[in-house]
């Protein structure tokens, strides 16, 4: 376990080297990566929200394409498509951009629906249909998706389907003053990318994913994620709540803290640290919370403060 971690925190210290001040996000969008998910981040452009995710794929050593989402971009562009010779008797298939490691989807709500939902299947089970023939894309493999926020001219809103697949939803937000100043100096002569190295290989990322899979969740905590997930589908302000999928993914996601932590079992504090970034975007408001100015937060607040956590002895 001791040399996991350790190859944990070189990673960590790794991505610190381009990333300034975003220690918190930097964890859980690397605890995202260990529960097998996909990350949605929301924001504003130029927080550094591309600069992350090639930050991971070059400390990883994962193949990484990135696209830019635009309203002319093709379902095709995405998973691939097949070329006919002049004859039309024989084929051969292109692939997409989705054939990598790490896939990021730029400004994904500034395309058309039908694109954003051919990213559905391979988030969902890792291959892709073309013309009725599957094929798997390359594991590991993980999408980190962005968009700015709602509002924005030229964006949608994704689909309520396509939301719940993203494992969770972070933001980065404005560096702090010290940040933004370390940032002005380390690109005053340099691009700091080129001092990030690989301390992780493909093969180390696929081990670490085995070793996430077998940390120990006592009865209790699973009564206890249970337990806040029901409260979401049960609240008199909530339209939606937290689907099986989304409890699914806290589960993974407490896991994974818990790892990252150097814990060989997860903790109820692990579940209460993930719950809000795993299911605020799977949450919708009835018209009523709207009117009286309560957010999908203040609700996940109050349901965090509600349901008791049960109590663990460690021996």
């Amino acid at each position: 376990m001791e040399e996991y971690i350790t190859k944990i925190n070189e990673l960590i210290n790794e991505i610190k080297k381009v990333v300034i001040g975003k220690d918190e996000i930097i964890i859980k969008v690397l605890t995202a990566i260990l529960a097998k998910g996909h990350i949605l981040i929301e924001d504003i452009p130029g927080v550094g929200k591309t600069t992350l995710a090639l930050a991971f794929s070059k400390a990883m050593e994962l193949e990484y394409h990135r696209m830019q989402f635009t309203p002319d971009v093709l379902p095709s562009d995405v998973v691939g498509f097949h070329v006919y010779d002049k004859d039309g008797q024989d084929s051969h298939f292109k692939q997409g951009s989705i054939f990598c490691n790490m896939f990021l989807a730029d400004e994904i709500n500034r395309t058309s629906s039908k694109t954003q939902s051919a990213l559905l299947e391979v988030m969902e089970e890792g291959r892709v249909t073309v013309d009725a023939i599957t094929r798997e894309v390359p594991k590991p493999f993980v999408v980190i998706a962005t968009q700015n926020p709602i509002g924005s001219a030229g964006t949608q809103m994704l689909p309520e389907s396509q939301l719940d697949r993203f494992m969770v939803r972070l933001s980065m937000g404005y560096p702090d003053m010290q940040s933004e100043v370390e940032i002005l100096k380390g690109r005053n002569t340099t691009n700091p990318m080129d001092s990030v190295d690989s301390v992780i290989t493909q093969e180390d990322l696929l081990i670490l994913l085995q070793v996430v899979d077998q940390i120990f969740v006592h009865d209790a905590v699973y009564q206890y994620i249970a337990a806040l997930v029901l409260k979401t589908r049960e609240h008199d302000l909530l339209q939606l709540g937290v689907s099986p999928r989304g409890t699914l993914a806290l589960t993974s996601m407490a896991k994974a803290y818990a790892f990252v932590c150097g814990r060989t079992y997860v903790i109820p504090d692990d579940v209460r640290i993930v719950f809000k970034d795993v299911v605020t975007h799977r949450l919708i408001l009835k018209p009523k919370a709207r009117v009286n100015n309560v957010t999908v937060d203040m609700i996940i607040d109050q349901i965090l403060q509600t349901v008791p956590a049960p109590r663990m002895v460690v021996k």
